[in-house]
């Protein structure tokens, strides 16, 4: 495997926060160059907000944008970034969420932990990670639905709706994940059951999540119903195959 990363970034309406991401991840960038050719590909989704002018106007060397017509979900962002990077011949990809609630400096032990893996998942629900600033209901809501996914799927992973992650190019041609249908957040369910099925191995590592100060969350009814129909669709498919 090269040692060529490439860090996805979705936005939408993001121009409050994306500027000090990016400069956070440039320290970091420089930090590992030793190891690693690290660069970010900022996807938008048209935001109105003038993000992607931002991103641009920035000229940064180690940033590209890819443009996309309107707000089309968190899950197809994510596709379009992993083909564009598959084009460009990376081989690690991240995925790491715009508004600052993903921090930048842990990418190296995320990095640390990929070796002998296809998927490393960012979680807040095991030693040595935690939530900030969130409410309980939050908390609630978070722990409810990976524990309803990991009962219904029978997967072990302790954070199975966490956007902060490292998949290898081999991870995302086992899971063929140009069929992957999930928008929201049960994306990254889909993304861990389907790499867990194909028998690839999976790490976990401890991240900090920290809720955004700036802008508005994109978490909706709409994204939690379509995790849980998702999931249980997926359940009754995998009870079906077992007969």
């Amino acid at each position: 495997m090269s040692n060529r990363v490439l860090i996805c970034i979705p936005t939408y309406n993001e121009s409050e926060n994306i500027v000090d991401v990016l400069h956070r991840f440039e320290r970091v960038i420089d930090e590992l160059k030793r190891d690693f050719a690290i660069k970010i590909l900022v996807i938008d989704d048209n935001s109105p907000d003038g993000t992607s002018s931002l991103v641009k106007s920035l000229n940064l060397p180690y940033v590209s944008i890819l443009d996309r017509p309107g707000k089309g979900g968190l899950g197809p962002a994510y596709l379009a970034g992993f083909s564009w990077g598959l084009k460009e011949d990376f081989s690690i990809f991240v995925e790491c969420d715009a508004d600052a609630s993903h921090q930048p400096e842990e990418l190296p032990r995320l990095l640390e932990a990929l070796p002998g893996s296809e998927l490393v998942i960012g979680t807040r629900w095991m030693a040595g990670g935690k939530v900030e600033n969130w409410p309980l209901t939050r908390r609630l809501i978070s722990r409810a639905g990976t524990k309803y996914a990991q009962l219904m799927l029978r997967l072990p992973y302790r954070d199975l709706t966490g956007g902060y992650r490292v998949l290898t190019s081999n991870c995302l041609e086992q899971i063929n994940f140009k069929t992957i249908e999930s928008i929201g957040y049960g994306f990254q369910i889909e993304i861990a059951m389907r790499a867990h099925d194909a028998g690839l191995v999976i790490s976990q590592a401890p991240i900090t999540f920290i809720e955004r100060t700036k802008g508005r969350s994109k978490m909706s009814r709409k994204i939690v119903l379509e995790a849980f129909i998702q999931t249980t669709k997926w359940s009754l498919q995998r009870v079906v195959k077992t007969r």
